[in-house]
């Protein structure tokens, strides 16, 4: 046999295609890795199975940014080391949706009590309001409780006559979770928004500035009437969430511009059906107050890392000596090469949910959230495409898992 027969005759190794590189290794690409995530009360949970599946899948933010219970999130985050994080958010949040004082004990009946019972929505609604009734009568563990007498008896300015309740415990709870040496060593960012009672001005305090401490945390999350103003630096603080409940602007207008990775997660959904009922209305009033229009935010970045190309190849294109010095000057801030993806992930209520949802805390409820969260993001990673680096001139790509669902019904 020929050597040329030998050689036809040999088997050939089968040609092996390069592993496609999932999301954490996209994320690589990026300067800025950042989580941003809503206030939204009991709802906050959702936002810790996000991260669960985020870690779980590799990926590391950089930046964590939040308002309200998002700034509780993000700072749980920020304050400890990457393996610690989901420990601790479990630590929190199982501890908080306890209820308060003697109702722990009523807890921990109706809980055993609905593990007997088949699931229903009628049964979660029921467990829901309950959770809500006992954050309203007793408080919560670990985060805020009834004071002794109604604010309507002073007239003095404290908190006593400005709150409802007290949120001391949160103090602690925080100081215990989380290490600020740590948040404010510059590993990770930290950045959370709060509202200055004083003019109505809003601002952020953001640890790449200045030293965060508990109080900066409980400022972001102090929602009147029912929690107190804080004081921080001789000025009082409410919740953040009064103005603007996401800090997405904060990061998308950061300089100097870096590529970015944006993973946004909402806890209130600015689109919903027409109310039938007045608990309808009230629930549809909140999911529109709080939304804060992340998608229009994130078109008016589009138009405007548009705009920055424009002006770069208008630079590129005309020869220095036919541009004003002057003009030259102030149109050269605003060139830019850096793009932003931002995957959006939005909280989709259960029908069974009402008005009080923000406040319904309760350990079953809280695992409802926490899966939701886990399993959308754990479908968002199945879409490594949405974490490729959009081309320069494009500047801004936003993707969620949610939006395509829905085009994919609409197509059908």
């Amino acid at each position: 046999m020929s050597p040329a027969r030998r050689a036809a005759r040999k088997p050939r190794k089968a040609s092996v295609k390069p592993a496609a590189p999932v999301p954490a290794q996209l994320a690589a690409d990026y300067a800025t890795v950042a989580l941003v995530m809503q206030g939204g009360g009991a709802l906050g949970s959702y936002q810790c199975g996000v991260y669960e599946a985020l870690h779980e899948g590799g990926l590391r933010p950089n930046w964590f940014a939040g308002t309200s219970i998002g700034a509780i999130n993000a700072a749980i985050l920020a304050g400890n080391p990457p393996g610690q994080r989901v420990a601790r958010l479990h630590e929190f949040w199982e501890t908080i949706c306890e209820p308060g004082g003697g109702a722990a004990i009523i807890g921990a009946g109706v809980r055993a009590m609905l593990e007997w019972m088949p699931p229903s929505h009628a049964l979660d609604a029921w467990a829901n309001s309950l959770g809500a009734l006992g954050a309203l009568a007793f408080g919560q563990q670990g985060f805020f409780k009834v004071r002794p007498q109604s604010p309507l008896l002073f007239n003095d300015g404290s908190v006593e006559a400005t709150s409802f309740y007290d949120t001391a415990p949160l103090k602690s709870t925080l100081e215990r979770l989380i290490d600020f040496d740590r948040l404010n060593a510059g590993e990770v960012r930290l950045s959370i928004g709060a509202t200055q009672v004083r003019t109505g001005n809003f601002r952020y305090f953001d640890s790449a500035h200045e030293v965060i401490r508990a109080e900066h945390v409980m400022a972001s999350g102090a929602l009147p009437p029912a929690f107190p103003a804080i004081e921080i630096d001789g000025e009082k603080y409410w919740d953040g969430g009064l103005v603007s409940n996401t800090p997405l602007d904060h990061v998308l207008a950061d300089t100097p511009r870096r590529d970015s990775l944006v993973l946004q997660v909402d806890l209130w959904s600015a689109r919903g059906q027409l109310p039938r009922t007045l608990m309808d209305v009230l629930e549809r009033q909140k999911d529109i107050q709080y939304s804060s229009r992340t998608r229009l935010e994130t078109d008016h970045v589009a138009r405007l890392q548009q705009l920055r190309h424009a002006i770069r190849r208008l630079l590129e294109a005309v020869p220095a000596n036919r541009i004003d010095a002057q003009l030259r000057q102030v149109l050269l801030p605003w060139v830019g090469e850096h793009v932003f993806n931002i995957v959006h992930l939005i909280y989709q209520a259960k029908p069974y949910e009402a008005q009080f949802k923000d406040y319904a805390f309760g350990l079953g409820t809280m695992r409802e959230h926490w899966a939701a969260g886990r399993s959308d993001m754990e479908q968002t990673l199945e879409h490594a495409d949405f974490f490729v680096k959009p081309p320069h001139d494009v500047g801004v790509a936003t993707h969620d898992v949610h939006r395509l669902v829905a085009a994919r019904r609409a197509a059908q």
